[in-house]
């Protein structure tokens, strides 16, 4: 059957029923920029434009478009090159990250501009309330809409301004033999309503502006290198390609939270027309693994198999299935028949380590558990100085319990992969990742195949945030194409998304600390159960990092972590962005907060009194390394820190001084309604020291451009760009003349993937290598082309080599000469990189809330942080990572909750029940680029990408409080759990 669909101005025939949802006919004609968010419309990545009006192409059926004029971003322009106003204000202002739901938002600002020729901010949030993003926070695509808006009018559009950088003042320092000094900090914003206090002061304090050279390309906000084809909706993502013959799997999970299986029949499945295999426990080999993407050898234990005998949580899997339709796929998996013998499950994770609770894994081939009978996973526990003396000699001694929930990443994009076998009988996996060498590693000896056979290719991918740092899907469509000999897809729905891929962990925490008279931290005491539900994946490393991040953050001489992680019942939790740091910040910046109060401190005065500076060193970093591996073997210390600046920028943004005028917690003409103001200090890490490891391959073109091959993983964050900028930067050329090449595991070096915010630093050291190889060749050949006997002073710029005397060769004709007509080579150079340094970015977080004390409402109504990351190399993308980072914490601190019946199934499996902000629920943000230089660093970067979400949740906590004088030490602070602690007072 062919239905006749007029789209963009074009009569165009499809063979598929008109009973079809209209993306599913849209995607099969070739029109790729429709894109599945999930199956209710929520999302909005499928919208299109009907006859001008904004539709969800995945709520309509095919049928009910014949007749009616589509439009599609491919309609926006003609030619290659060629560019919407549209389109081009959204890659101005940086508004597309992983560009997934760009197209749905040009054609929303589309039809709002044509019915609305000068929309006002307010008009564009609620235009864009229907499309989700999940990665810039709104504030890029709305300021886009804007000034497409003004493009429109036919307005002289200014030049886009960038975000705000400010320079800081720091001190680079030897390790200090005193901490006996005291030197005055600098003053605050609020003047002399705010108490001064002391700072330690170094052995050798060397005060710095951060000295960042000046750079031609480097620093700059550059436009994206994938702008384009993401604006205009160009296949760029896993699912935007065309297979002959491909088969659709689908995945049987279990209904149960704990169960056995007895038996599987899948006999009525396999004799279904149109399906091509079943698998499940009886044909596929047992072979252990742990599916977190981590570096070889992966941390213990290996606790999963392709397919068990026993299901753990509600989502498990028990069986996939390959078929000719995804229709025939899922009718099959009704007809398999699984005896199951239900068992007790556990849920919370101390009930799980009582004795009594049910054994999770009571297999005899899992090793390395620390105590199976009692659901331990591991058991985690550091000592620096003697914790339980130095409370003894505390003058104050504090502790509290606090609990971090289950949130999910859900990037718009689900998890998707597609394979293959190519025509010399390797296996292509082409798969929505983080990791696609550690998955070719991984996957391998569960496929039965040797790695040489197997190609993982990444492609542009929507969104990660950790979730997609596994091993997920890749050996269920590898197990099918062995099978079938056919190429297989199989692509999460967003119920299967929320239940069967990774979440973050819960914990249990509790913080003891012991404090001087003067408020000078003495003894700290992290305690912590951590839930890592069915699975360890993760499970030790997130775990770790939480102890490193809440043990480092602060000086105090005796410090302790001690840490049980715990098998439940629950769906697994695994990476998710900022990977145990908000877990730990928001316990410990509550606690920080609630310490100062009792002590009646300055909140701020008293974290500046504690918190780390540069010279300073971060001693139990050994004792925490990541897992059980030693990457950290000498103490490291801070070398750069601009934690004074970023208060002093992120209050004066905030305006913190109002918190101390009279009657400004009150909301004239509301009086049951309170406001408030809380801030927290952030602190970070930049990649996994002596284990993360980049490398980058680059080679000169006929015309002195560069391509430059990276195994690094962009998610959206602007990793290709930012790279290309390093290498542009190097080699004295405009970023449009790098060709960015990346994530194939045939075609690019190695590198670890996207996670623990290495990219930058990492693979941006490889590249610079790299590139510093290739220009001394470059040197050396325009010595000879201009007859030098060195070529020691030559310099790069403007596509130019330029002698000491000021004679000049251009990059084209070195790259012919070299190529083609003297002493002919090809001009390339590879390099690779592995730190044993990992410099921490800081921030300071500030919100601003009102609190409905009549309903337990809180309406979070500013954000703004301050972040130092060392230099920007993009500060357009910097900017854009802070502001996303801050809006996916909101939602950790605020709204979203993963809730369970008492069964451990989960209820809300769906975007609305698990809600995540929309354009018009936004705060009004601020993210402050703080400049500082990391000497360690390729042109003195650190990371950025995680540290935003970890501040949010205990400001928030201390905004709450602030505003009503009532603690709340769990999160979400949903109106229930906020109106229930009101009531206590």
């Amino acid at each position: 059957m062919t239905i006749s669909l007029n789209i963009n101005n074009q009569q165009v025939e499809i063979a598929a029923s008109p009973t079809v949802t209209l993306m599913a006919a849209l995607r099969q004609a070739g029109f790729f920029s429709v894109r599945f968010g999930s199956d209710d419309g929520q999302t909005g990545a499928a919208a299109v434009l009907i006859d001008g009006q904004l539709v969800n192409s995945d709520t309509m059926l095919a049928g009910q478009a014949i007749g009616h004029h589509i439009e599609t971003v491919e309609g926006l322009t003609e030619r290659v090159g060629e560019l919407h106003p549209i389109q081009k204000a959204f890659i101005e202002t940086g508004a597309i990250q992983s560009g997934y739901s760009t197209p749905a938002m040009i054609l929303t600002a589309k039809a709002l501009i044509a019915r609305n020729p000068s929309p006002t901010e307010a008009d564009v949030r609620e235009a864009l309330s229907g499309i989700l993003c999940r990665e810039t926070g709104y504030v890029k695509p709305v300021e886009a809409v804007l000034r497409a808006a003004a493009y429109l009018r036919g307005e002289d559009v200014p030049p886009y301004d960038g975000p705000q950088i400010v320079d800081a003042s720091y001190f680079v320092e030897h390790p200090p033999a005193d901490n006996g000094d005291d030197m005055d900090s600098p003053e605050l914003a609020g003047g002399s309503q705010q108490p001064t206090t002391t700072q330690t002061k170094p052995q050798t304090d060397i005060e710095l502006k951060s000295g960042v050279p000046e750079t031609a390309v480097v620093g700059k906000s550059e436009t994206k290198v994938d702008a384009i084809k993401l604006a205009k909706g160009n296949p760029a993502f896993v699912d935007d390609i065309e297979m002959r013959g491909m088969l659709y799997a689908k995945l049987l999970t279990s209904p149960h939270a704990h169960a056995n299986i007895l038996d599987i029949d899948d006999s009525e499945a396999v004799a279904l027309p149109g399906v091509r295999a079943v698998i499940h426990y009886k044909n596929i080999e047992r072979v252990k693994y742990a599916s977190g993407g981590q570096s070889y050898p992966n941390p213990p234990p290996y606790d999963q198999v392709s397919f068990d005998t026993k299901v753990r949580y509600v989502g498990d899997r028990v069986a996939a299935v390959a078929a000719d339709t995804l229709e025939i796929a899922e009718a099959a998996l009704k007809l398999i028949k699984v005896d199951y013998e239900v068992l007790p499950a556990v849920f919370d994770e101390n009930e799980a380590i009582k004795p009594g609770a049910p054994i999770i894994h009571d297999e005899e081939d899992t090793l390395d558990i620390h105590d199976a009978s009692r659901n331990i996973v591991h058991h985690i526990e550091a000592e620096l100085g003697d914790v339980e003396q130095g409370f003894a000699e505390s003058d104050h001694v504090f502790e509290r319990t606090y609990y971090v929930h289950q949130v999910q990443q859900a990037p718009i994009e689900p998890h998707i992969a597609i394979s293959w076998w190519d025509e010399d009988e390797r296996l292509v996996i082409r798969t929505s990742t983080q990791v696609p060498f550690h998955t070719r590693r991984m996957v391998a000896p569960l496929l039965g195949l040797p790695v040489r056979q197997i190609r993982v290719i990444k492609p542009r991918i929507g969104g990660g945030f950790g979730v997609k740092q596994e091993m997920l899907l890749e050996d269920i469509v590898g197990h099918l194409t062995i099978k079938t000999g056919r190429p297989v897809r199989m692509e999460l729905t967003r119920s299967e998304e929320f239940r069967s891929s990774r979440t973050r962990h819960p914990q249990s925490v509790t913080w003891k600390t012991g404090v001087m008279a003067d408020g000078t931290l003495h003894s700290q005491q992290y305690k912590m159960v951590a839930n890592t539900g069915a699975y360890g994946s993760h499970g030790l490393t997130v775990q770790t990092v939480s102890g490193l991040r809440g043990l480092s953050s602060y000086n105090c001489p005796n410090r302790e972590f001690d840490c049980i992680v715990a098998y439940t019942n629950i769906p697994v939790p695994g990476a998710y962005r900022g990977y145990g740091a908000p877990q730990a910040l928001f316990a410990l910046e509550n606690h920080m907060d609630e310490i100062a109060y009792e002590l009646g401190m300055d909140p701020i005065e008293f974290r500046r009194k504690n918190w780390v500076q540069a010279g300073d060193p971060l001693s139990i970093a050994p004792l925490l390394g990541e897992g059980e591996k030693e990457t950290v073997v000498d103490v490291p210390y801070i070398e750069s820190c601009g934690l004074n600046e970023c208060f002093e920028q992120g209050m004066k943004a905030i305006e913190w001084e109002r918190k101390y005028q009279p009657g400004w917690h009150e909301v004239p003409g509301k009086p049951h309604v309170r406001r408030g103001l809380g801030a927290a200090m952030c602190m970070h890490g930049t990649a996994i020291p002596g284990l993360d490891m980049g490398g980058a391959s680059i080679k000169m073109n006929d015309d002195g451009s560069f391509n430059v091959l990276v195994g690094a993983t962009d998610l959206g964050t602007g990793s290709d760009t930012v790279l290309g900028q390093m290498a542009a930067e190097v080699l004295g050329v405009p970023l449009a003349d790098i060709l960015m090449y990346s994530s194939d595991t045939d075609m690019t070096p190695f590198d670890v993937g996207a996670y623990a915010s290495s990219t930058t630093y990492i693979s941006g050291t490889a590249v610079k290598k790299a590139a510093e190889q290739v220009a001394e060749q470059i040197k050396e050949r325009a010595a000879l082309m201009l007859e030098l006997d060195t070529w020691d002073d030559i310099r790069l710029e403007n596509k130019q080599a330029v002698a000491p005397d000021g004679r000049s060769v251009s990059l084209e004709k070195i790259a012919l000469h070299s190529l083609h007509q003297e002493d002919q080579r090809q001009i390339m150079a590879n390099a690779s990189y592995v730190s044993a340094a990992s410099p921490p970015p800081f921030a300071g977080q500030f919100a601003e809330v009102e609190v409905d004390t009549e309903t337990g409402q809180v309406t979070v109504t500013k954000l703004v942080m301050a972040v130092d990351a060392g230099v920007p190399i993009n500060p357009l993308t910097a900017s854009g990572q802070v502001e996303g980072g801050m809006v996916q914490a909101l939602g950790y601190g605020h709204c979203e909750e993963m809730a369970y019946d008492e069964t451990g199934n989960l209820i809300n499996d769906e975007f609305g029940p698990y809600h995540i902000y929309r354009a018009d629920e936004m705060p009004w943000m601020k993210a402050i680029l703080v400049q500082t230089n990391e000497p360690t660093g390729p042109f003195g970067a650190k990371a950025i990408a995680e540290i935003p979400k970890d501040g949010v949740a205990p400001a928030l906590a201390n905004a709450i409080f602030d505003a009503t004088g009532v603690r709340i030490r769990s999160i979400p602070f949903t109106p229930q759990r906020v109106y229930a602690e009101l009531k206590t007072i």
